[in-house]
């Protein structure tokens, strides 16, 4: 796959001066550091997803301010691009590849679960592996990114609560859930063990991922691959999602306000495979970017 860095997105860095972290915005090849433009603002993520001024007529008219002063050079490190978002929620078997080599077909209806956001960590972040849990897997995965508050969200009008995309690793302690489910239990620990929830390295605006019109069921049609130490082990499109994501977000708002700042794992491909210490693992999603993090002992 090709262009990894895109012509827009939002992230959060430390400024190299000092102070507190902030958001930034690439856009056509020029880092600009939000601060200069936003003040204090721009330490707050989610309230400034609730102010529109990172999507659609909010984000152009910020881009507008933009000017030399801004300018930055591209940092040395990103930050999580939601640092405390009030929930991440996941889907399971979302593949139908993917269910079919665990022996089961995918579920009719969406299968949500949810990740704690303390097992969240940025681009780059080492991921220790307990000894003590036996395999543990990759799941590499498009992530949706709300950008305004919603209950009960109408299919047609799902794509207006979504603020961008952003790439995820669902890493996956696969013995434990799967003892787990074998006694009915959720797969809460199995998901959420510190740092198994990497995420950035940067949110793409919603609107950027269609050239003309977006489509009802606002799902791109975007390879997705995952490299372990560079041997390719996953490779699909999102446009195989068996559930699209104005179904997810019209059935997850049924029984949850969704709110800004939260993320949704939109659910792995096949070919997940166990992770060492010391492996590398890099999540590239076509036109959005790639997310890599480096595995160590826990």
């Amino acid at each position: 796959m090709v262009d990894r860095i895109p012509q827009r997105a939002w992230f959060r860095f430390e400024p190299a001066q000092g102070g507190p972290a902030r958001l930034g915005l690439l856009h056509e090849g020029c880092w600009h550091d939000l601060g200069v433009v936003l003040g204090a603002q721009a330490e707050q993520p989610l309230a400034c997803l609730a102010q529109g001024w990172l999507q659609g007529k909010g984000l152009n008219a910020l881009i507008q301010r933009l000017g030399p002063e801004s300018r930055m050079e591209r940092p040395g490190a990103f930050l999580l691009p939601i640092p405390q978002p009030s929930k991440v929620l996941c889907l399971g078997k979302n593949y139908a590849a993917h269910a079919r080599e665990f022996g089961v077909e995918p579920p009719k209806e969406p299968l949500f679960f949810n990740k704690l956001p303390e097992c969240l960590r940025a681009d780059g972040a080492e991921i220790p592996l307990p000894k003590d849990l036996g395999r543990i897997d990759h799941e590499g995965e498009l992530v949706l990114v709300i950008g305004k508050e919603g209950r009960n969200i109408p299919e047609q009008e799902a794509a207006s609560f979504l603020a961008g995309w952003t790439i995820g690793n669902d890493i996956t302690a696969r013995d434990l859930q799967k003892k787990d489910r074998e006694r009915g239990w959720p797969w809460v620990r199995a998901k959420s063990i510190d740092a198994f929830g990497p995420v950035g390295p940067w949110v793409l605006p919603f609107e950027d991922l269609f050239e003309k019109e977006i489509p009802l069921d606002a799902t791109p049609d975007l390879g997705i691959q995952v490299r372990v130490d560079g041997e390719l082990r996953q490779d699909s499109r999102t446009s195989l999602l068996v559930h699209r994501v104005h179904k997810v977000l019209a059935e997850l708002s049924r029984y949850t306000t969704l709110r800004p700042g939260d993320l949704v794992f939109t659910g792995t491909p096949e070919g997940v495979s166990p992770l060492q210490p010391g492996m590398k693992v890099e999540v590239e999603i076509e036109g959005i970017g790639v997310l890599s993090n480096r595995m160590t002992e826990g």
